[in-house]
């Protein structure tokens, strides 16, 4: 596998200075090279670990879903894993994706325009009621202790990307979409409107905004 140039070893500007346009050129390269798994091709993977498929589609999988399943699970499973944060939620997320096309749409697939925009749209749906629950929960539970990555999760979280990934935790919602969208799934600004459910023009300010806040953070880190 190969592996991208950490965040690091840009020449970050000072803290507390407003990042230059050449300057969040730079941070949207690292980004895209940074981005958690760093090949260029489809990602391949075996089935997860986690939890197994529904059975329904399991048994008789129509043409089309097994080899979508195969294909697109770990790309699928780096966005969710940048959303939420861990690679275990990721996976279930997934899952759930995977499981409502079947149910959905299973034994007419061909019909659906482009089943990847689905699954795409699923998981950051499913993500946002995960980020919804918890938030929830921490408001009447005790903050548990800091989420310290399993070994298996460093396949997906290396350690030269962790700043850019505790970056990204401080973002808005829309921000922390578009630009994992953007520079992981490497989705132009029309399918991120329509993954989202927003204009292009809010993308592309979304985009903006978003860069210029995660380029601060990561000076402030230096």
């Amino acid at each position: 596998m190969t592996t991208a140039t950490p965040p690091a070893a840009l020449p970050w500007q000072r803290a507390g200075t407003a990042p230059s346009p050449t300057f969040r050129r730079r941070l949207a390269r690292v980004l895209a090279r940074a981005r958690l798994g760093a090949g260029t091709g489809p990602a391949t993977a075996p089935a997860a670990p986690g939890r197994p498929l529904d059975p329904a589609a399991v048994l008789e999988p129509p043409p089309g879903i097994e080899e979508l399943y195969h294909h697109r699970r770990l790309s699928l499973v780096r966005l969710a894993v940048l959303l939420v944060d861990d690679l275990p939620t990721a996976e279930d997320v997934v899952q759930d994706a995977f499981t409502a096309l079947f149910r959905r749409h299973g034994h007419r697939l061909a019909a659906l325009d482009d089943p990847e925009a689905y699954l795409r749209t699923s998981v950051v749906n499913t993500a946002r009621s995960v980020l919804r629950r918890r938030r929830t929960v921490r408001a009447h539970v005790p903050a548990p202790e800091e989420h310290v990555p399993a070994p298996e999760e460093d396949v997906l979280l290396h350690e030269e990307h962790r700043e850019v990934l505790a970056a990204l935790r401080t973002l808005t919602r829309r921000q922390r979409e578009v630009l994992v969208l953007r520079y992981w799934s490497h989705l132009t600004e029309a399918e991120i409107a329509a993954t989202l459910g927003l204009s292009r023009g809010t993308v592309k300010s979304t985009a903006s905004r978003a860069l210029d806040a995660l380029g601060r953070r990561l000076e402030g880190l230096r």
